[in-house]
């Protein structure tokens, strides 16, 4: 009696045939040539930039504060920069380094409530929202700092201020020795931010600052502080300019 095959066992048995046949040109044994070792290169030395020093300044302060270059790197993180974002304030310690009031205007420097006179600021004159910049430092305008916004809605509060401040020594009623910006909703500092102060300051920091009814103002290199409050480690003497 003959046994016969199902057709899927033929195909199965041809193709174990076919997979033992010796392919040509394959095994162990090749023609290819050994490996020669080769010279070293002795041509031009390629230019390289140096090797960048990290920086070892410190994140955050003593007390857990922001420095300048803890903010600035955090905000450009991308691990780092949703936990300063996402907050409505982040407190950074540091010294003021520059203001704007000299670049102010003269005519914008009046009581408020008067009237800007024609023509001012004058053509070709672009006159910022009143501005101090923080850096970890105490002097250094050249390198990182941080522009804070949000504390005098114009040059006119920023006179009433040092009107009212010139003379004080002391406030004992914040609601009867400081100037209120009703607009923006904060007192304005006092003492009036200037340069050589060391400073706490507490607000909301990213890249834009959008309380200006003028325009939007940004940095992205740095981020800016919207205003909240300011604590003085080391208050320094203000020199009026409304002279």
């Amino acid at each position: 009696m003959h046994t016969r095959l199902a057709p899927w066992t033929s195909a199965v048995a041809a193709v174990v045939l076919l997979s033992a046949v010796p392919v040509a040109g394959t095994g162990c044994n090749t023609n290819d040539e050994p490996y020669k070792p080769q010279p070293a290169f002795s041509g031009r030395k390629p230019t390289l930039p140096p090797v960048p020093t990290l920086s070892s300044a410190p994140r955050k302060a003593a007390d857990g504060t922001y420095t300048i270059f803890g903010a600035i790197h955090d905000l450009k993180s991308r691990i780092h920069a949703s936990e300063i974002t996402s907050k409505d304030a982040i407190t950074i310690t540091g010294y003021i380094v520059q203001t704007n009031y000299d670049t102010a205007a003269k005519c914008l420097q009046h009581p408020t409530g008067k009237k800007d006179p024609d023509n001012c600021p004058p053509p070709g004159q672009v006159t910022e929202i009143p501005s101090f910049w923080i850096a970890d430092q105490k002097g250094d305008t050249k390198g990182q700092k941080i522009r804070v916004l949000g504390w005098a809605k114009n040059w006119a509060t920023v006179f009433d201020a040092m009107k009212k401040y010139k003379d004080l020594k002391e406030v004992k009623d914040p609601a009867k020795d400081l100037v209120k910006d009703d607009v923006w909703n904060v007192d304005v500092p006092f003492p009036l931010p200037a340069v050589d102060a060391q400073v706490k300051v507490t607000g909301k920091y990213g890249y834009t600052f959008t309380k200006a009814s003028t325009g939007l103002v940004s940095d992205p290199a740095n981020g800016v502080m919207t205003y909240g409050k300011i604590e003085y480690a080391t208050p320094a003497a203000f020199a009026s300019n409304t002279k």
